[in-house]
């Protein structure tokens, strides 16, 4: 499934779109690479890998619409899609700070629905989020100077949430606070 997402992103541009540390498509890959070193379960690692078809609150460029949805769910299952969608439609500023919580409130960014996702999204956007942010983090001094301290009061308060390889990697690129 994931050489069929990498084909598929590769069609759609992703190898030509600047991000910090190179291109989109780096990123994607290396933020699929952290999550499998973190034993993430397969679903995980390809929604890392397709996280930002929908585009994010953070990286606004799309490589598809959402209405087509259901192809990506055919391309990396529909678990993965959904954790896609959840991590694109996550409005940050109105989510992570109850994320932690068991009656969080998610708002989503593309319908304006709020929502308390359980326990087990929320666990995966707490380690998404962490994959991704850590790997801009690691990769760009910048970057990690301007948002390190903001990410690690974040993963801070996400710490119950994370896996222990994640919270590890947090304190490795970030330091401990």
């Amino acid at each position: 499934m994931s050489e069929r997402a990498v084909a598929w992103l590769r069609e759609l541009g992703a190898q030509d779109v600047a991000h910090p540390g190179g291109t989109l498509l780096l990123h994607l890959e290396r933020v699929r690479g952290l999550l499998a070193s973190w034993g993430a379960r397969p679903a995980l690692q390809r929604a890392g890998l397709c996280h930002a078809f929908y585009g994010t609150d953070g990286f606004p460029t799309a490589l598809l619409p959402l209405a087509r949805r259901a192809e990506l769910a055919e391309v990396i299952g529909e678990e993965a899609e959904s954790l896609v969608y959840l991590y694109a439609a996550c409005d940050r500023a109105a989510s992570y700070p109850t994320l932690d919580r068991a009656e969080a409130v998610f708002r989503d960014r593309f319908t304006g629905r709020v929502h308390s996702p359980s326990e087990r999204p929320r666990r995966d956007l707490a380690e998404l989020t962490a994959a991704n942010e850590l790997d801009l983090a690691r990769i760009d001094p910048a970057f990690r100077e301007a948002w390190g301290g903001e990410l690690l009061s974040l993963f801070g308060r996400l710490r119950d949430l994370l896996s222990e390889p994640a919270r590890r990697e947090c304190r490795a690129v970030l330091g401990d606070g």
